[in-house]
């Protein structure tokens, strides 16, 4: 099959939905398909189209279009509507402007075309009011007319905004989950020169986050998380030097956590890390006794870093969230807490300080989880079932 990737963002851009495009459409292609990348240049009203970055797979094309402009992570690509000479095109979603345009495409020349539903779009203000008049007038109508519509559980579909089209076309709905290259994150990797760098003393633990500190990304939890921190400062027992969080990550929101972390008098012991390069990504897992991920809200649908942190055999903590829920087995690889408590988080951030081997034993079990069920190379299968059945779909 000669199959086109459609995405708002992609590497070297940070985010699950575009790491998820990234190997989607590496394994596809490692599996004999013709593949090829279609997503945002990073300058607006280019003239040209940018083909591949010298990061970019081999085995994939990736074409870097010009915008229009663009709204937060929502770039107009007028020259999505060119697309021609594809069996399939796999539109992952949200991508507010280029979903139309698939849809259009399938209106006007008959495209065949699955979705990935990433999450829900959820905003605030007048923006948010306007998303959810178009989810009603014309979102629906362009999953509704997908020839698969996989989500990344089901339980998250089914708690989703949309969670109607499972009565409306059940015969299209699948679950596709995300995964993780598990030789890339793997416990078996020194970061002793990364300790040396943060300047991390041989007896401190280490608290990672890892995710966007961008507006895009508000639902992160960040600020529960430096909240929660703020407790376990307070209360450690072995003493405040014994504990250090790095936050991964960049983007417009950063000063105003640096901010609440100088309000908080946490400064000495959180580390913001900035962006690291994915060379450098798997090393602070490794670094790390244990991973958070504190989202407040369906914004999060899944959580690739639970994965990354598995498989690099680290013991997570996660809100307790329609679809993140179905990734962190609750006391066996990890923790669930109550979304937006910091109470709750901090609890569960001082279980799991206070013993390294209990650390040890949940961060085995997830390793084991990971290998059986999330690898990219055991899901592929699955997706190429996916785009076989979605090619044989009477079209409508």
């Amino acid at each position: 099959m000669k199959i086109a990737h459609v995405t708002a963002t992609f590497p070297p851009y940070r985010g699950g939905t575009g790491t998820v495009c990234y190997y989607n459409a590496v394994e596809m292609a490692r599996r004999g398909h013709t593949v090829d990348v279609y997503t945002a240049s990073a300058v607006t009203e280019a003239s040209t189209v940018s083909v591949s970055l010298p990061d970019d797979p081999p085995e994939i094309s990736v074409y870097r279009l010009p915008v229009a402009f663009r709204i937060g992570n929502a770039p107009l690509l007028p020259r999505l509507m060119s697309l021609r000479g594809y069996d399939l095109i796999h539109l992952h979603y949200p991508f507010v402007f280029g979903q139309e345009m698939i849809y259009l495409r399938r209106l006007l020349r008959g495209c065949r075309y699955v979705i990935t539903y990433h999450q829900d779009l959820i905003l605030n203000g007048m923006i948010g009011s306007g998303v959810r008049m178009h989810e009603a007038l014309l979102g629906r109508q362009i999953l509704k007319a997908a020839d698969r519509l996989m989500f990344t559980s089901l339980d998250y579909g089914r708690s989703s905004r949309v969670a109607g089209l499972f009565d409306q076309i059940p015969e299209k709905i699948t679950a596709m989950p995300n995964g993780v290259d598990a030789d890339r994150f793997c416990p078996d990797i020194d970061a002793s020169d990364l300790r040396a760098r943060y300047h991390l003393k041989d007896s401190e633990r280490v608290i990672l986050f890892v995710g966007g500190l961008d507006t895009p990304h508000y639902f992160k939890g960040v600020p529960v998380l430096l909240k929660s921190f703020a407790q376990v400062i307070a209360a450690e027992s072995a003493g405040p030097d014994s504990v250090r969080l790095l936050i991964v990550g960049d983007g417009d929101l950063r000063p105003q956590y640096e901010q609440q972390a100088q309000a908080l008098g946490i400064t000495d012991h959180v580390t913001f890390c900035g962006r690291v390069s994915d060379d450098e990504l798997p090393l602070h897992y490794a670094l790390c006794d244990l991973h958070v991920l504190p989202s407040t809200t369906m914004g999060e649908a899944f959580g690739v870093v639970l994965l990354e942190a598995m498989a690099a055999a680290k013991p997570v903590i996660a809100s307790s969230l329609p679809g993140v829920r179905t990734v962190v087995h609750d006391q066996v690889d990890g923790l669930l807490v109550r979304p937006g408590d910091a109470d709750d988080l901090a609890l569960a951030l001082a279980h799991l300080l206070e013993s390294a081997e209990r650390r040890r034993e949940m961060g085995a079990n997830g390793r084991r989880k990971v290998l059986a069920e999330y690898t990219w190379s055991a899901i592929a299968p699955r997706l190429e079932q996916v785009y076989t059945e979605a090619m044989t779909h009477a079209a409508v």
